[in-house]
């Protein structure tokens, strides 16, 4: 049986509005909007970011786009994450705050950790900073690293980010640094800011279990997610005993105006009405998902109309924990 051990990370606001064992909650993906080719209109985000707290979802969640590359054809919400994470924390009161996912290995990672700590603070422990070894060929060189070498790079800096945020005056050296006399402030609201790594990262499975505080994939078959699921609660079980590190998922949705809409496949997720939805997210829940982050990009309706019925139909089944 899964236990939610008191260690710092669980008890921060936002992983325990977005994380509990045998339960499910939802997330969403920005842009929030749908949109087609690389570049959203990024208009009335903060309307709807407001919209989605007030219906209950759990996290709203930034990804890390540094650099256009048209051969990858997709810019996020276009403005520097922890930026539009400052501005969001201004304008939510309770809404977990998310990354999905910071490339690692291009960063600093004393910059990074001063950033999350500080969005962390200035939201009231709100911030889930999922970590990525990034898969954009165009960004390792902009940033004067070697793509091959990122493997090893993420778990270097994956630990030295850990020791900024939990130790004080504490000589830590790294490949890139060494911080000597000196400290990083602020400190993150409860030791340590939740960290998720995302995909495998170039990392084996047991390593993930051990050192992440959970871990995001990616949208499969419900069969796949499930052995996918089995293979880390045992690697978690193996290396950290009962200790509840929660599994999330995305999934790209377009939402039918008819509720009984069978389900039709799309790129990474499906078309849908709202009743095959809920079935499916259910059955998500079932085999272990705990976050389903969801994705409107390829939505054939409007944003704020989609959040307003899964508001009314869908939310309440999968509230968010701690409102």
């Amino acid at each position: 049986m899964l236990s939610l051990s008191k260690q710092p990370f669980t008890e921060q606001p936002g992983f325990k509005r977005t994380y509990q064992p045998n339960k499910l909650t939802l997330g969403l993906f920005y842009p929030i909007e749908a949109y087609q080719g690389e570049a959203p209109t990024m208009e009335n985000h903060i309307e709807i970011a407001q919209q989605a707290e007030d219906a209950g979802f759990a996290a709203l969640w930034i990804r890390d786009v540094p650099l256009r590359d048209p051969n990858f054809g997709d810019l996020g919400q276009i403005y520097d994450p922890f930026v539009y994470l400052g501005f969001l924390a201004a304008k939510t009161k309770n809404i977990a705050l998310a990354t999905g996912a910071i490339v690692l290995p291009i960063r600093n990672p004393l910059h990074l950790a001063k950033a999350a700590t500080s969005i962390d603070q200035l939201s009231g422990g709100r911030l889930l900073l999922g970590l990525a070894s990034g898969d954009r060929p165009v960004e390792f060189p902009a940033f004067g690293v070697d793509m091959n070498e990122r493997g090893e790079i993420f778990r270097e800096y994956f630990e030295v980010l850990r020791k900024f945020q939990k130790t004080s005056f504490e000589t830590i050296e790294w490949s890139g640094g060494l911080l000597s006399r000196a400290d990083m402030v602020p400190k993150p609201v409860t030791q340590e800011v939740p960290l998720l790594i995302t995909g495998h990262s170039q990392q084996l499975l047991d390593w993930i279990a051990t050192n992440g505080h959970g871990w995001v994939s990616y949208p499969r078959s419900p069969e796949q997610q499930k052995n996918i699921i089995q293979e880390y609660r045992s690697a978690v079980q193996r290396n950290c005993g009962t200790q509840f590190k929660p599994f999330s998922q995305s999934l790209y949705i377009d939402l039918s105006t008819q509720p009984d809409a069978p389900v039709q496949p799309i790129h990474l997720g499906y078309k849908m009405g709202r009743n095959e939805l809920l079935k499916l997210l259910e059955l998500l829940e079932s085999i272990g998902v705990n976050h389903v982050i969801l994705s409107l990009k390829y939505s054939q309706r409007a944003a704020s109309e989609v959040i307003e019925e899964l508001r009314k139909y869908i939310v309440p089944r999968f509230p968010s924990i701690m409102k």
